[in-house]
């Protein structure tokens, strides 16, 4: 099963950044047969794309991203994906830039489109 083929996702907290509740940055997924894909943009983030694997409620990605401020980042993440009270997705993901030690958690919450 596909089950984040075609979501979208936006930050609701991040323990890197302030998130902007006005411009959060926004996630679109893909996913074939465990293989995770995707894009994002946002209110730091000018491009920013991701790959990795999906294994039941697990999500492993690596991320590469230009900055709004210029520059660029990357780094790795390990998701949890639960079901919101509505029935939405939401991903708890703890990541870590590239060159540096410090483990954050940001929240990501679905968008459900009429």
């Amino acid at each position: 099963m596909n089950l984040l083929n075609g979501r979208r996702f936006v930050m609701v907290s991040s323990t890197a950044s302030a998130v902007d509740p006005e411009r959060p940055t926004e996630f679109l997924y893909w996913e074939a047969d465990g293989v995770v894909w995707g894009e994002y943009t946002g209110d730091t983030v000018t491009h920013g794309r991701f790959v990795g694997t999906r294994d039941g409620d697990q999500v492993s990605i690596s991320y590469a991203h230009a900055l709004k401020a210029g520059g660029k980042a990357g780094g790795q993440s390990n998701s949890r994906l639960e079901t919101e009270a509505d029935g939405r997705l939401r991903l708890v993901e703890e990541f870590q830039f590239a060159g540096d030690e410090t483990r954050h958690v940001s929240v990501c919450t679905e968008v459900v489109t009429a």
